[in-house]
């Protein structure tokens, strides 16, 4: 099994930026250099999203079209960590966020296909 931990949520206004922190770990963990790593977020009464996500093996980096631009995603594999940077935040974008992992190379936004999940941590946008 793969633990995962967010971190870096919080409370900005609009315009502002907030960096995400993934932290993995376990047992059976093989280094998220291995892993397809990824990003969700649950706003209040709405399906679960595919925000972004990180193969880093393959060297691609996909994300959603309502963040493209705004978020970027980066890695600290010997800390076996990811990031996501979230620029000119949006009221749209407070929701709960997510970390996610699969082993192996996938190019899903499919919340199905991720096996592994964090507890998330909650990012509100202020107006």
């Amino acid at each position: 099994q793969v633990q995962l931990v967010e971190s870096g949520g919080g409370l900005v206004q609009a315009g502002g930026s907030l960096r995400l922190s993934c932290a993995a770990s376990g047992a059976s963990f093989r280094g998220i250099s291995s892993y397809t790593m990824a990003w969700f977020r649950q706003a209040p009464g709405k399906e679960r999203e595919f925000v972004a996500a990180n193969m880093w093996s393959r060297g691609f980096t996909y994300f959603a079209d309502s963040v493209n631009g705004r978020f970027t995603v980066s890695r600290d594999n010997a800390k076996n960590t990811v990031y996501l940077q979230m620029n000119n935040l949006k009221p749209e974008d407070t929701a709960v966020y997510y970390c996610a992992a699969q082993y192996g190379s996938t190019r899903s936004r499919n919340r199905s296909d991720f096996g592994s999940w964090g507890q998330g941590t909650q990012v509100t946008v202020s107006s």
